[in-house]
């Protein structure tokens, strides 16, 4: 067997497919297995090419010998030839995944960035706009992802955790009636703005409240112990009537026992006076009428009975239960009437409370204090409040300090129906947050701790809906437009996809081109918790996105400090404050960084300058005004130069026509032309104004078809400021 035949072999082996054959042979004889291993392309020949007498174990040895001494004499050495070794499958790589899984924590389970996990989803039905590295995944997106990126998932162990037990405090049982002692009637004054309530309180307290207030109007809600002539203690709630403070009224009414209802006599049922109605019916507490103003000469305190008659507050006289009493708090006139009546009221409630036991409540209003830190205005409803107590209110809790009455005297103890600041709060509560005293701090830091724990599950639940909803919306989008590719063949679909998802992609949350509308970024700092709410239901009113975006960076409680000018710098934002103040350090710095702020006593004008600034944003719109009319009377060409140049000959019938401001020229009211004119003459002289009733030439800079029946209309054009569309309803 020379080297041509181990060629001839060698290429026969190239051209047929042996492996089966030789796979065959070896499993026929094993002593021909052992022997074809040591030359693999001299078995594969004989597999393939030899007939069956010559495929023996004598024929092989003598062929691999000569195979060896062939390769000797080319001074090769001979080397087993081994097999390939047969590389192991590639593992692929594997991902834990979990339930709510982010698309940040997707990307750290792959080892890849958020970018990644976009290109990965790109070609599905889900909603990549929409998506933020913080966005939750369903585990079907999960999946996918994990499946086009090459890789394989696994579940994360799941630690078993153990449902958590509500920790949460609640108030006591109803007490016994055998340890109740009757306790003062807390009253609120409701109406509607300007109505006399805050000085209706002045008189019954003979304070001068409602004259240190700004604006003459209250924007607080103010609680204040009062001790009648008769001996009688009565705790007033004094709410705001301005349509900004609906909230605070609400609250009101929902920790009050009686509302004492002011209405104007002149003016009568305003909006507030019966938003005031609906709050009291809704807490289902009793009302009492006080129709103020009846001193003066205008007063028809008849006509307020009856407009009330048709929001179902029926006086006395006219078969009701509702008691009306016609006063006048400025001259102090009937006052004695409306507090007997609100004590005989009182009185038929029975009205009690247990003094003992732990302390139960409801924040009135919360303020933040550069002396004392957070404070809060409450009224007691159970119990007595001592120092040292332990009180949870929200998400927040305090140890008791201090406590004051609402002329900064110092207490001791307060009982039921007894307003306090308390002084002790790790943060502000939130104005209407129920106060309950716990026995210890470790217990008030459970209390918290599980509060804080039920939101944030109702927060997940809740972008989980969102999500969803958002998923779904998107899917319909896509099946519907998957439709519109429906009668392409598939080379046309594929084009239209891409060019879709590339569309796309050019879009991504990375890489969003910034929207051309205008964006407002704001800050808001209030005196009390109350008057922020109030200002925050104001913005929630807005409606003016299409012309100016406003975007709520931050608010809070307290004056404004170097922190709101650092934001304020950062987003290019402007800062409002409501009944606080920035002090001179403060002030320097929002001048070195150019930040504006703006301070306010009286809210109406903090929104009125909100709407003039926001107005401030956008762009300017060109106004028109006509400043002459005239019409076409005939039409004649005229040579200037070796060019013909159409003349229109017109009558002036309103203002002027003035060469130096645009005009236009309408046919069938239907503007045909817009510029300035070449030539403006009065018989054969130029003149630069024609007046009403003369008759004149004039050219246009472009070549029009003037026909006779055209008007000219002279146009002065002026940019005007644009005006906020936002209408906050007051």
């Amino acid at each position: 067997m020379n080297r041509n035949v181990f060629m001839q072999l060698e290429q026969m082996v190239r051209l047929h497919n042996t492996c089966r054959k030789l796979h065959a042979l070896c499993h026929t004889n094993a002593r021909i297995k052992w022997r074809l291993v040591q030359c693999p392309p001299l078995a594969v020949c004989v597999a393939h090419l030899c007939p069956p007498s010559w495929q023996t174990d004598t024929f092989i040895s003598v062929a691999l010998s000569q195979y060896r001494c062939l390769s000797s004499k080319e001074g090769k050495s001979f080397k087993k030839h081994k097999l390939s070794p047969i590389k192991p499958k590639q593992e692929k790589q594997e991902v834990e995944i979990w339930n709510n899984m982010t698309v940040g924590d997707l990307a750290r389970a792959m080892n890849k960035d958020t970018e990644h996990v976009y290109e990965a989803l790109l070609h599905t039905d889900l909603d990549l706009e929409a998506l933020e590295e913080k966005s939750v995944l369903s585990e079907k997106w999960i999946k996918e992802a994990i499946k086009k990126s090459g890789m394989k998932f696994k579940y994360a162990k799941i630690k078993e955790e153990k449902v958590r037990e509500n920790k949460d405090a609640v108030k006591r049982v109803p007490a016994d009636p055998a340890v109740l002692i009757p306790r003062p009637p807390v009253i609120t004054i409701m109406g509607h703005v300007d109505h006399g309530k805050t000085t209706l309180l002045d008189q019954l307290r003979k304070t001068q409240v409602a004259a240190m207030e700004a604006g003459g109007i209250t924007q607080h809600i103010g609680a204040f112990n009062v001790q009648l002539p008769s001996g009688e203690r009565i705790t007033f709630l004094d709410t705001p009537g301005h349509a900004a403070f609906s909230a605070i009224r609400e609250r009101g009414a929902n920790v009050t026992d009686i509302v004492i209802l002011v209405v104007a006599a002149e003016d009568g049922v305003m909006k507030q006076t019966v938003e005031s109605i609906q709050h009291a019916k809704n807490a289902k507490v009793p009302i009492i009428l006080a129709i103020n103003k009846c001193d003066k000469p205008e007063a028809s305190p008849e006509k307020v009975k009856k407009e009330l008659l048709s929001h179902d507050i029926v006086c006395e006289e006219y078969g009701g239960e509702i008691q009306a009493i016609h006063i006048s708090a400025l001259k102090g006139h009937n006052l004695q009437a409306l507090t007997e009546a609100t004590v005989t009221l009182a009185e038929m409630l029975e009205l009690k409370a247990d003094p003992t036991g732990l302390v139960e409540g409801t924040v009135v209003e919360c303020r933040t204090d550069k002396g004392k830190g957070p404070v809060t205005t409450a009224i007691v409803q159970r119990g007595t409040l001592k120092k040292g107590a332990v009180l949870v209110a929200g998400k927040t809790w305090a140890k008791v300090r201090l406590m004051f009455d609402e002329n900064n005297k110092a207490l001791s103890q307060a009982g039921p129906s007894t307003p306090v600041e308390i002084v002790g709060w790790k943060d502000l509560p939130s104005a209407g947050d129920e106060i309950l005293e716990v026995e210890t701090e470790q217990r008030a830091r459970e209390v918290v701790d599980w509060r804080k724990y039920v939101e944030e599950q109702e927060k997940i639940i809740g972008d989980m809906e969102v999500i969803e909803a958002k998923q779904k919306e998107h899917r319909d989008a896509y099946k519907k437009n998957l439709e519109t590719f429906s009668n392409l063949n598939w080379r046309q679909r594929k084009s239209a996809m891409y060019k879709a998802n590339k569309q796309l992609m050019a879009t991504r949350p990375g890489e969003k081109s910034e929207s051309e509308t205008p964006m407002f970024p704001l800050i808001i700092k209030g005196d009390v918790d109350g008057s922020v709410e109030a200002i925050l239901s104001i913005i929630d009113t807005y409606d003016a996105e299409d012309q100016c975006e406003l975007d709520l960076v931050h608010f809070g409680v307290g004056d404004i400090s170097e922190n709101d000018i650092a934001l304020a710098e950062t987003f290019k934002g402007y800062v409002y404050g409501f009944n606080v103040n920035s002090n001179k350090a403060v002030q320097q710095l929002a001048a070195k960084k150019e930040v504006t702020v703006k301070l306010h006593k009286v809210i109406y004008h903090l929104v009125e300058d909100l709407r003039e600034e926001l107005s401030k944003q956008l762009p300017p719109v060109i106004e028109e005004n006509i400043k002459g009319e005239a019409s076409v009377l005939a039409t004649f060409d005229v040579t200037v130069g070796k060019k013909k140049v159409q003349v229109a000959g017109c009558r002036v019938q309103k203002g002027i026509l003035d060469k130096k401001v645009k005009c236009k020229v309408i046919r069938n009211r239907k503007m045909i032309w817009e510029g300035y004119l070449t030539s403006l003459k009065h018989l054969k002289d130029d003149v630069q104004t024609v007046k009403t009733g003369v008759e004149c030439g004039l050219s246009l800079d472009k070549d029009i078809d003037v026909k006779i029946g055209d008007e000219v209309l002279c146009v002065e054009e002026k940019e005007v400021q644009q005006k906020i569309s936002w209408d906050p309803g007051f």
